[in-house]
């Protein structure tokens, strides 16, 4: 009996998952069980928005230590 829900549809990741699993991937570690949910989750657009996202916090964060350290190194 399957009383309306298809057992068979996989999950769509939460926000959550896919931002531990663009951290992840940034740190180049995934578990297989991760790996696999994430191919099967559906679409690649909130991976990959995660990922500019991602990019684009990281390289201004490290922009913004290298100005800071330099400024105390009073360079």
């Amino acid at each position: 009996m399957n009383n309306g829900k298809d057992d068979d549809k996989p999950q769509r990741p939460g926000f959550f998952q896919i931002v531990l699993s663009t951290l992840a991937a940034a740190f180049g570690v995934q578990s297989s069980k991760n790996r696999e949910r994430d191919f099967k989750g559906g679409s690649i657009v909130p991976y990959v928005l995660a990922g500019i996202i991602f990019t684009v916090v990281f390289v201004v964060v490290v922009v913004l230590v290298v100005r800071l350290v330099l400024a105390n190194a009073g360079m």
